[in-house]
C-alpha cells in the first residue's frame, strides 16, 4: 500500500473528527472554485477594456464551447474519483490504481478528440455559435488557442484535480486550480496590452488561457512525481486495465456529472436568449445577475467537491455513521452560507450592481432581480448537493435522473411556461418556482433510494 493511501485516507476518511476532515477537504476546494469563477471572468474583464464590441462578443460566443471540455473533465475526472474513493473504503489499492490510469487517459483521448474535432469543423462551428464578419478572426483566434490548443491541459487539469482530491489529497488538488487561475488573471493584461501589438486582444487573451492551464497540468504532473511509485494516482499503463464493472462505474458516474453540467449551461442559455426578447438593459441586468449569484453557487459546489470523497470512502467502508455525520455537516454548512447570502444580497444588492455597471436603470433592474433569485439559494444548493451524494454512493442512474429532471423536466420548461404567463419577472422568478419542484423531487428521490447501511464501526 502506497504512502499516500495509508496517510491521508486513514487519518482524514477514517480517523479524523467530521469538522477537521471536512475542513481540510472543503476549505481548499471552496477557494479554488472562487478562483474559477473570478478567472472565468477575467478574459471577459480584460477584454472589455478595448471598448471594442465585437471583441467581447467573440469570447462570449466561445464559452459555451469552451465549457463543453469542462463537462468532459468531469465525465472521467468525477466518475474516476468517486470511484477511486470507494474502492479505498474498501481496501482495493490495487484496482484504485488502474481506475485512475484509465481516468486519465480516457481524459486525453476525449480531449484530443474535441480538439482534433473543433479545429476541423471550426468554420461551420463558428457559424453555428453565430459569428458574424466581425466577430469571426477573434473568434477562430480565440476558440483556436482555449479549446485546439489549450484543450488537453485544461481537461487533464481537471480530471487530475479531482483523482487527487479523491484521495484525501484536497490541498494539492485545489492548488493546482487556484495556480492556473491566478495565473490567467496576471497574464491576460501582459499578453493582451504589453506583448502583443495593438488590435490582438482576443489573441492575448486566448493564449493566457492556454499558457496557465499547460502551467497548471506541469503543477500537477510535479504532484504525481512527489507522490511516488507507489501512489494510487498514475499514468502508468502497466497497471493494466481494470474490471468491466469498474469501467462501467467511472461511466455510470462521469456521464451524468457531465450531462448535468452541460444542461445547466444550457440554462443559462435559454434565460439569455429569452431575456433578448425584452429590452438591452434587462439582457444586461440579467448578465450581472448570473455573474453575482455564481459566488454561493460556486460555494456549495467546493462543498460538495470536499464532501463526496469522505461520504464515498465510509460509504464503501460500511461506517454509516461517519458517512451520516459527514452528509449533515456539509448539508448545515452548504444551508448557513446560503441563508448568509440571501442576508447579504437582499442588503446589498444595489452596490453589488454597481461593481460592474454605473448606469442607473440597469442598476435598478439588477437590483431587483438578484433579490429575487437569491431566494432560490438554498434551493440550488440542496438540489446539487443531492446529486452529489449519489455520484459518491455510485448510483449514476439516479444522478443523471435529479440532473435531467432539474434541467429538462423542471428549470428550462419554467422558464417559458413563466415567461408566457407573467413576462420579464417570471423568467427571473422561474429559478426559485423550479427548484422548490426539484428539492421536494430529490427529498422523495433520496429517502426512497440512499443506501440502507449497518453501522459496522
Amino acid at each position: 500500500m502506497g504512502s499516500d493511501t495509508l496517510s491521508p485516507q486513514t487519518r482524514i476518511f477514517r480517523d479524523m473528527p467530521i469538522p477537521a476532515a471536512l475542513g481540510k477537504m472543503i476549505l481548499p476546494a471552496v477557494v479554488s472554485q472562487l478562483i474559477v469563477l473570478i478567472y472565468n471572468m477575467a478574459d471577459t474583464f480584460f477584454v472589455g477594456q478595448t471598448g471594442d464590441p465585437y471583441m467581447v462578443a467573440s469570447t462570449s460566443l466561445i464559452l459555451p464551447v469552451f465549457n463543453i471540455t469542462l463537462c468532459l473533465a468531469g465525465l472521467s475526472g468525477v466518475g474516476g474519483g468517486s470511484l477511486i474513493s470507494r474502492l479505498l473504503g474498501l481496501s482495493r489499492e490495487e484496482e484504485a490504481r488502474r481506475v485512475s490510469a484509465f481516468s486519465l487517459w480516457l481524459g486525453v483521448f476525449i480531449a484530443v478528440i474535441f480538439a482534433l474535432g473543433t479545429a476541423l469543423f471550426m468554420d461551420p462551428l463558428l457559424e453555428l455559435l453565430g459569428a458574424g464578419a466581425n466577430t469571426y478572426p477573434y473568434a477562430r483566434q480565440y476558440a483556436f488557442c482555449v479549446i485546439v490548443l489549450g484543450g488537453v491541459p485544461t481537461v487533464l487539469s481537471n480530471v487530475l484535480s479531482n483523482l487527487i482530491r479523491s484521495i484525501g489529497r484536497s490541498r494539492e488538488a485545489s492548488a493546482g486550480i487556484i495556480l492556473g487561475g491566478v495565473l490567467n488573471i496576471a497574464l491576460d493584461p501582459l499578453f493582451m496590452f504589453v506583448l502583443l501589438p495593438s488590435g490582438h486582444a482576443v489573441l492575448g487573451a486566448g493564449i493566457a488561457t492556454c499558457v496557465s492551464n499547460c502551467v497548471a497540468l506541469l503543477y500537477f504532473i510535479r504532484v504525481l512525481v512527489g507522490m511516488g511509485p507507489g501512489s494510487i494516482i498514475t499514468f502508468s499503463p502497466r497497471e493494466g486495465m481494470p474490471c468491466r464493472e469498474s469501467i462501467l462505474g467511472v461511466f455510470g458516474v462521469g456521464i451524468p456529472s457531465a450531462v448535468a453540467t452541460l444542461l445547466f449551461d444550457l440554462d443559462y442559455v435559454v434565460l439569455d436568449k429569452l431575456m433578448v426578447s425584452y429590452h438591452d438593459l434587462a439582457l444586461a441586468a440579467i448578465g450581472i445577475v448570473l455573474k453575482v449569484e455564481r459566488f454561493p453557487l460556486n460555494v456549495g459546489i467546493g462543498i460538495c467537491q470536499g464532501m463526496l470523497p469522505l461520504v464515498a470512502y465510509n460509504y464503501s467502508a460500511g461506517n454509516k455513521k461517519r458517512m451520516e455525520d459527514a452528509i449533515r455537516f456539509s448539508r448545515t454548512l452548504g444551508l448557513v452560507i446560503a441563508g448568509v447570502s440571501i442576508l447579504l444580497y437582499e442588503l446589498f444588492a444595489p452596490q453589488l450592481a454597481n461593481l460592474f455597471i454605473s448606469e442607473p436603470q440597469t442598476v435598478a433592474l439588477a437590483t431587483q432581480f438578484l433579490r429575487i433569485r437569491v431566494l432560490a439559494t438554498p434551493l440550488m444548493f440542496l438540489s446539487f448537493f443531492t446529486v452529489y451524494l449519489f455520484q459518491s454512493f455510485g448510483k449514476g442512474r439516479i444522478s443523471l435522473f435529479l440532473g435531467v429532471a432539474r434541467w429538462l423536466g423542471f428549470n428550462i420548461p419554467m422558464l417559458f411556461i413563466l415567461n408566457t404567463l407573467v413576462g420579464m419577472y417570471g423568467l427571473v422568478w422561474s429559478q426559485v418556482t423550479a427548484d422548490i419542484l426539484t428539492v421536494l423531487l430529490s427529498f422523495w428521490v433520496y429517502f426512497r433510494y440512499k443506501p440502507r447501511l449497518q453501522d459496522n464501526k
